[in-house]
């Protein structure tokens, strides 16, 4: 079992009492992982303090030297692949081959933000008045304070560290307490890299004590925050309280709009891979595929097909869906399983499975209603609703007819109904014949409605926006 400390001031050090918690191997749950200092918030104003001391010079180092410091921790990141994949799978449950591309995504986040330092100086713009310069200057918000979800536990601490660090910022970051190590293994690669001392502090937690203190310290000047729309929105009441930037990307909803035009079975390997890839437990997972009347039977039948020939199974071996990440996520989903038999009709799935750990079969539903808790509301697991539509309209407005507003695609052959449908879906992140899931590191992610704050966007260059302030400076020769 690994053991494992928070990193304060460049040092690895214990919570101040001793306390520690254990992680457990959601395909061996009587299997500990690692152990982790159950931090509060002494430990965070330490490492505030520490992010404090440190960030001006960092602030003020020349942007290709901390480029450098990234990129060299990416390389270093990619030495460890293996061992850090490894452990991502034993302490969230995905499958190595979901384990390993999330790590390579870390890998190549490090790598675009080392390069995309040299750029951050500002622009040049032509002035009205003679003798005189115009132009724009780039600086660093100051502290950043990072709390992570345990889905994604080593990609989305990257696109939040990388972006943060390449502008100039000092950062504390709490991951989620299911899964932290990912983060510990970024801040070791990043010391090695150069990194000075207190630059990036890790702080190991429960929520309610350090990602509260994290929210509401006064000497933290951006909140970034990758969760629950409940929770996002009491980071968001907190940090508002002393006017901080914010940064909020949450739940979701995600529908695939399935036309008559379609493939049905290419259609079906779309929503299957959206709806049950990472056991269904990314926010902008497929959680309802609309599907226009003339496809539908032929769809649920396929998709059916899909989600029976997937093998759930400890990620380490040969395995097509890893567990659920706990028991409480396990119930939480089979809660929502008993509410879909009340309101639909069950095709397939819905059962815990008799293996060691928190495995359950991917479920599909059909006949589900729009207005069904289902249809509504985020399960986080992998079980699918598939709704009858009459054509694109009733498609859209069901599509539409949620909180949430994160990630949507259609499946059509269609050229304008697909065009249609990028004005008119209301989310962040939409797709044409792809499967809802999976983005690109270059581009802006991020969502509308109650999947976001809707202030900024991350990763791309929309993802150092965030932790960039800009001065225009008028220079009169």
């Amino acid at each position: 079992m690994t053991e494992y400390a928070n990193f304060i001031g460049g040092e690895w050090v214990d919570a101040e009492g001793g306390e520690t918690f254990e992680t457990y191997n959601p395909a061996a749950p009587d299997e500990a992982v690692a152990t982790y200092p159950e931090s509060g918030v002494s430990e965070t104003d330490a490492a505030v303090a520490a992010a404090v001391d440190a960030g001006e010079a960092w602030g003020d180092t020349p942007g290709p030297e901390r480029g450098r410091v990234l990129s060299r921790a990416s390389a270093l990141l990619a030495d460890r692949k293996e061992d850090i994949t490894d452990h991502l799978v034993r302490e969230e449950g995905k499958t190595r081959p979901e384990a390993g591309g999330e790590v390579q995504r870390a890998i190549d986040i490090f790598d675009y933000y080392g390069a995309k330092a040299r750029d951050l100086g500002g622009v040049v713009k032509g002035s009205s008045g003679r003798n005189t310069t115009l132009r724009t200057k780039n600086e660093p918000v100051g502290v950043a304070g990072l709390i992570t979800p345990w889905n994604y536990p080593v990609a989305i601490p990257a696109w939040k560290i990388a972006p943060a660090l390449a502008a100039g910022n000092a950062a504390v970051i709490k991951p989620a307490t299911l899964a932290p190590g990912c983060t510990h293994e970024i801040a070791e690669a990043l010391a090695e890299a150069g990194l000075p001392e207190g630059v990036l502090n890790v702080v190991t937690g429960p929520g309610s004590e350090v990602g509260d203190r994290l929210a509401s310290h006064p000497d933290v000047d951006a909140v970034s925050f990758t969760g629950s729309t409940a929770v996002g929105n009491a980071v968001r009441d907190a940090a508002a309280e002393d006017g901080k930037r914010v940064q909020l990307e949450m739940g979701g909803k995600n529908p695939t709009v399935v036309s008559d035009t379609a493939d049905v079975a290419e259609a079906a390997e779309i929503v299957a891979a959206g709806a049950f890839g990472v056991t269904g437990q990314a926010c902008t997972a497929c959680s309802r595929a609309i599907v226009y009347e003339d496809a539908y039977d032929d769809f649920v039948e396929a998709v059916v097909d899909a989600a029976e020939a997937i093998e759930p199974a400890p990620g380490l071996g040969d395995s097509d869906m890893g567990p659920q990440v706990s028991e409480s996520e396990l119930d939480a989903t089979l809660d929502y399983v008993d509410v879909g038999r009340t309101e639909a009709t069950i095709e397939t799935g819905g059962n815990a499975l008799a293996h060691e750990g928190h495995f359950v079969e991917p479920t599909v539903f059909s006949d589900v209603a729009p207005d069904a808790r289902i249809a509504q509301e985020e399960i986080f697991g992998p079980v699918l609703s598939v709704i009858p539509v009459s054509g694109y309209e009733e498609a859209l407005d069901v599509a539409n007819g949620v909180d949430y507003g994160l990630s949507a695609s259609i499946v059509t052959e269609d050229h304008s109904e697909a065009n249609r449908f990028v004005d008119d879906i209301e989310a962040g992140v939409v797709k044409i014949n792809e499967k809802t899931t999976g983005v690109e590191l270059h581009v802006p992610f991020g969502g509308m409605k109650a999947s976001s704050s809707e202030t900024y966007r991350e990763q791309g260059d929309a993802g150092l926006d965030f932790y960039t302030i800009s001065k225009t400076v008028y220079d009169n020769y």
